[in-house]
């Protein structure tokens, strides 16, 4: 392999011995000094099952690269796990550690002078935060997904950890005793893998193959099967290739491959978190990307996948009858992808595709013929009104009252809210309000799983409406509008919302409206002081200062 730039600052000419010195410590010899340098950014953790199998992966990753002629070298990043943290305080590091994870994988490649960069994730955030820092360093780079979990079974039903959620919801509500409870809790999570239906983690594995920046079939495969960590091989081989053909993100990460990625996020049915991370990536890679993007393409692309949490199946399921690739392959053979995308493995999007039946399998429900789709139109919706100048997004799907006006009940916290709905004291047609949960309110916007599960749980779901301007999990379903923006910390709308307030949102004129006369609405905002932080220092406080609205993708770094 002829020698690389990057690594000749590195290892050349005897003005370089020290740097050379320190290399042979840690096991390159005389002829490695050519080769170029690939970072395996490695987030292996025991913290959480999504993550515990990922040193298996990085490994196989580290032979395959050293075979193929490179000099591996590995180094870690962090991961948390969202849903241990769940509907705790400790959520408000979750999108905080997308940055982390981001910046790690900048400083380590930069200060090492990496030739190329392969990235090895599982939990949500690991997904955006190494595809940000791969945008920023715009060296030849292939991310690797630590796979899915399998569904746990219990009664002949599959189940997730968004089944636990529920079912503390309908514990609270009488609905199942204990051990009931118990039953689901010891079932819902078998082993290895991320959560397994098209939550957030799946959502964004596929955003990232339909980006190109992921190995076809990649993002849907188990964690814990053999083909797993031959795909992570083989993603190292393919980045050793991109290497010598100095095939960079910025050739693969064009503004049609972001149009790329939301359509097949459409089409699957995906988490409203995809909108904030690609937003944040492309933010990262400077491909102009706005929220009402998502709706334009929306309203051309069906939703083609009846996957959980809103559907039946789970990722493995999509995987059987042929993964995001059958998807794409629909979508490209009704005009509805950009072929021409190129990608890592040196072939555009329709040549990936080549060889691809844009047909689904015989016998199967869980990829919908073309004419026959679970939507006609997408179902991430950007909702706009008083309430939400900037946007808000809502996962429509599965709602069948997509217009409601009720009450507001407010809450300025989500545990203040878990703790009205689990002492029933929630009623149908009531708009539930939980704000001071956005990126500088919260600091953090956490999650709102618990809450909005526990509505599912109670039997609530069709009659109760919730707003945030926190986010939701890929888990969530139901009437929910989240990323509201301007949000409550600086000033939004939100923040002046008073109990019993009338509220509309309509999910089908993508309306979310405060009734309240302007001369009221101008009163109370006279009024309005913005409460006193409650992290002055750390990571949370310098986070408050720095992140931007979620209608830009949370980012930290605006010019």
């Amino acid at each position: 392999m002829a020698e690389n730039s990057r690594s000749r600052r590195i290892t050349a000419g005897y003005e370089r011995s020290p740097n050379r010195a320190m290399l042979r410590a840690v096991g390159f010899g005389d002829e490695d000094f050519t080769k170029p340098i690939i970072g395996i950014a490695n987030s292996y953790s025991t913290i959480t099952p999504c993550n515990s199998g990922l040193n298996e992966l990085a490994l196989r990753a580290e032979q395959a690269a050293r075979e193929a002629g490179a000099m591996p070298q590995l180094f870690g990043t962090i991961t948390v796990s969202d849903g241990i943290s769940m509907g705790t305080e400790g959520m408000k590091y979750s999108l905080v550690s997308r940055e982390v994870i981001a910046d790690s994988i900048e400083t380590v490649c930069n200060a090492q002078a990496m030739d190329g960069v392969l990235v090895v994730g599982g939990c949500d955030k690991n997904m955006p935060g190494g595809m940000i820092a791969i945008a920023r360093l715009n060296i030849p780079a292939v991310y690797v997904y630590g796979g899915t979990i399998k569904p746990g079974r219990l009664g002949g039903n599959d189940l997730t950890i968004v089944s636990v959620f529920e079912a503390v919801g309908q514990y609270s509500a009488g609905k199942i005793d204990s051990d009931q409870l118990m039953q689901v809790e010891r079932h819902a999570c078998p082993g290895a893998g991320s959560c397994g239906g098209m939550y957030t983690a799946n959502t964004m594995s596929s955003a990232i193959e339909a980006l190109g920046m992921g190995l076809p079939f990649s993002s849907t495969m188990a964690a814990e099967d053999p083909e797993k960590a031959e795909s992570a091989a083989e993603s190292a081989r393919v980045l050793v290739e991109c290497v010598r053909r100095q095939l960079l993100p910025s050739q693969i990460l064009t503004r049609a491959a972001f149009e790329n990625a939301i359509t097949v996020t459409m089409a699957l049915g995906g988490s409203t978190n995809a909108v904030l991370h690609l937003l944040a990536i492309a933010h990262a890679a400077s491909v102009p990307l706005s929220i009402d993007d998502f709706e334009s393409i929306r309203l051309r692309t069906p939703v083609l996948c009846d996957l959980k949490p809103s559907g039946k199946y789970v990722a493995t399921d999509l995987h059987q009858v042929g993964g995001v690739p059958l998807v794409m392959k629909m979508l490209l053979d009704h005009g509805l992808l950009h072929g021409d995308c190129m990608t890592v493995t040196g072939k555009t999007i329709a040549g990936n595709l080549a060889a691809i039946s844009g047909t689904p399998p015989e016998g199967q429900e869980v990829v919908r013929a073309w004419d026959a789709p679970i939507y006609a139109q997408g179902h991430l919706a950007v909702l706009r009104g008083n309430l939400a100048e900037e946007g808000a997004v809502a996962k429509i799907s599965g709602v069948k009252s997509p217009l409601i006006t009720g009450p507001a009940r407010v809450f300025d916290s989500e545990e203040l809210c878990m703790a009205a709905i689990l002492s029933r004291s929630i009623n149908p047609g009531d708009v539930l309000v939980i704000r001071y949960e956005g990126p500088k309110g919260g600091p953090g916007m956490r999650e709102m799983l618990a809450p909005t599960s526990a509505i599912i749980g109670a039997g609530l779901g069709d009659s109760v409406a919730l707003i945030t301007d926190g986010r939701f999990s890929g888990g969530t379903y139901g009437l929910v509008v989240g990323h509201v923006a301007p949000e409550a910390a600086v000033g939004g709308l939100i923040a002046l919302v008073q109990e019993g307030d009338p509220i509309t949102i309509d999910a089908v004129g993508l309306l979310l409206q405060l009734n309240v006369a302007d001369d009221e609405i101008a009163r109370r905002r006279a009024a309005w002081h913005a409460p006193a932080t409650r992290y002055p220092r750390g990571v949370l406080a310098k986070y408050a200062k720095q992140v931007s609205s979620a209608s830009l993708g949370a980012v930290t770094d605006l010019d």
